[in-house]
């Protein structure tokens, strides 16, 4: 089945500050892995994706993530009982990884002001 329009994060449900984030850098279409995981990550479930090297795994969690945490600006920022502190941990085999993730990650929060920080050993 062929689609004549393709989706967009916009049609996913992801917020306007994050999908602006990723037009500033060309990426406008999700890849399949993000496609199936988004709505089901969006509402909170969890969820196992496989898909090889390369697919679009980080923003398929990330992009979640991002938009799930409350930062400064939000609404509900005052009634976070511990502001400033971390709100998710993402968790990378290697050192490599960790620094990919997180550039990624630093890439799409640029209109959402989260604070990103990648810790590891060696």
């Amino acid at each position: 089945m062929r689609r004549d329009a393709l989706t967009t994060f916009r049609d996913l449900g992801i917020l306007p500050p994050i999908a602006d984030a990723l037009e500033r850098v060309g990426i406008t279409h999700p890849f399949p892995i993000q496609e199936l995981a988004l709505p089901v990550a969006l509402l909170g479930n969890d969820l196992i994706g496989q898909a090889r090297t390369g697919t679009g795994k980080t923003f398929a969690f990330g992009l979640p993530l991002l938009q799930r945490i409350i930062t400064p600006g939000d609404r509900e920022y005052d009634q976070v009982v511990a502001q400033g502190k971390p709100q998710a941990l993402v968790v990378t085999p290697t050192r490599e990884l960790a620094l990919q993730v997180s550039n990624d990650l630093k890439t799409a929060s640029t209109q959402r002001p989260a604070r990103i920080v990648t810790i590891y050993g060696g």
